[in-house]
């Protein structure tokens, strides 16, 4: 937070000359009264970050995981965004302070409530609310930008005088946008978080975890403008007869702004106070993977080699797999039995089938068929024509879902347009049946035992038994096949 961004900002090269004798004579006022001060040992925080280096690694404990990296944060995690997978965790649930990557959430929030274009005008509370010396672009008290300009200001300078005039914008006070990063954080499943303020400047109540922190960035990188934003190394502020100066602002993020070059990065925040020591989000996306990588109360500069070492170890050793490509168990390749001999349906294609874009993150070394696998049929939320979602776990841990939908086909075929009153139509009887034939799937081992059973469920639809109701019910479909000019070969007695 304190130094946590630098700025070239031309009023500030005509400062009086009164004003720079004064900055001497105080700092050798400073140096010389220091000489009469007792002096203290100094904190020995390369000390802390070495024994920190011993710490347990709690995803190191799983089975046939790929053991992770000793690194110098007291806590770090590294997140899938699209699947929620953990790959590395360490201290994940600890309650640290989060300065400056507090605004993240900040910036969010603005996105969620507020439009771009809205005219933020910065309070006198929100620009001397905040200590002087620390992070800010000098904005006045009186003058206004737009809330795209704001963000500008918080993700690339760290300015808190902007954070809090966000604040003011979307909530109406600094206290009630306090409340409203606490529900948003609830929302986003933040268990280990309680924020105070927009800026993360230091208070003993104001804390996250670095779980929390992952998926608050996660939401943050979900957004397309907000990811541009966050990813910007050095802006212009122009002036306006709002806000009368011209200058730049740089970011202080080295994976941003150049100063360490890594391939796939999207952006991130920094963050430092005293108490909280360097704090870094980060997220990159590689290989089809999209990592975000959290490190709380490190040392500078390791913050960001920790973060390079995590999200080599994560790009290295895992892998994104398909579930529509590789998991026949649900859903058979062969799936002939879903249409019938004479393709009433008008079409061959799947009554069921995997979402396309559903995929899981395992190991390199391990493969679909290591995972564990559960049945939700419980599709509150899911898109329409979500009928289950299949939830893998590998060793413990879990790396993904996948829905398992109606074909996109199914609205496509029908007999008629109505069915009769004592008759439901076959779309209709499919339909209601899939779920019966999905939970029938997760609880029979063995796909021969389910290829028969569904193509005994099929053949059902089609033929008439023995039974005199089923030589009836039969005849009955066969007069209303005739009317639409479709037949079927009655099978043969028995």
């Amino acid at each position: 937070m304190f130094s946590d961004f630098y700025y070239y900002k031309k009023k500030e090269i005509n400062k009086p000359i009164v004003l720079r004798i004064g900055t001497f004579i105080a700092a050798l006022l400073i140096a010389f009264t220091s000489s009469f001060i007792p002096s203290y040992a100094a904190t020995d925080y390369t000390a802390e970050m070495e024994q920190r280096k011993t710490l347990e690694i709690q995803s190191n404990n799983t089975d046939n995981w790929p053991e992770g990296p000793a690194i110098g944060a007291e806590a770090a995690i590294l997140l899938e965004v699209n699947t929620g997978t953990i790959l590395y965790a360490k201290n994940i649930d600890e309650e640290l302070y989060p300065a400056s990557t507090t605004k993240i959430l900040t910036c969010l929030l603005a996105a969620e409530n507020a439009d771009m274009n809205d005219t933020v005008t910065f309070s006198y509370e929100a620009v001397h609310s905040v200590p002087s010396d620390g992070s800010n672009i000098g904005i006045d008290a009186g003058e206004s930008m737009t809330l795209e300009q704001c963000l500008y200001g918080i993700m690339v300078g760290s300015a808190n005088e902007c954070a809090n005039a966000v604040a003011e914008h979307v909530a109406g006070s600094l206290d009630d946008f306090a409340d409203l990063m606490n529900q948003r954080a609830s929302e986003l499943g933040c268990t280990h978080s309680h924020f105070v303020n927009a800026n993360g400047l230091f208070d003993e109540d104001h804390y996250t975890s670095a779980h929390d922190l992952a998926l608050i960035a996660a939401a943050f990188f979900s957004n397309e403008l907000l990811s541009s934003i966050g990813n910007t190394a050095r802006y212009h502020f122009t002036a306006t007869d709002t806000q009368p100066d011209d200058f730049y602002i740089t970011n202080k993020h080295k994976l941003i702004n150049g100063e360490i070059s890594y391939d796939g990065i999207l952006g991130g925040k920094t963050g430092y106070t005293g108490e909280a020591r360097e704090t870094l989000v980060t997220c990159a996306s590689r290989n089809g993977m999209k990592l975000v990588c959290v490190v709380l109360k490190e040392e500078s500069p390791y913050q960001f080699t920790d973060t390079t070492t995590l999200f080599d170890y994560g790009f290295n050793n895992f892998q994104i797999v398909n579930v529509s490509e590789n998991d026949n168990y649900y859903i058979p390749e062969d799936t002939s039995f879903f249409s019938s001999e004479n393709d009433i349906f008008g079409y061959s294609g799947n009554v069921i089938e995997w979402n396309d874009d559903d995929s899981i993150i395992l190991p390199i070394t391990a493969s679909i068929n290591d995972c564990t696998s559960v049945v939700d049929t419980d599709v509150s939320g899911q898109p329409s024509g979500t009928i289950a979602v299949v939830n893998y776990s590998y060793n413990g841990v879990s790396v993904g879902s996948a829905r398992v939908m109606t074909s996109s086909y199914q609205t496509s075929f029908s007999f008629s347009n109505t069915s009769s009153d004592d008759e439901p139509s076959i779309k209709q009887s499919i339909y209601v049946n899939v779920k019966l034939i999905i939970i029938i799937v997760s609880s029979i081992a063995g796909s021969a035992i389910i290829i028969m059973n569904l193509s005994a469920f099929i053949r059902s639809l089609h033929y008439a038994g023995n039974d005199p109701k089923e030589r009836r019910r039969y005849k009955r479909r066969q007069k209303m096949l005739k009317q639409h000019k479709l037949t079927y070969k009655k099978p043969k007695k028995r």
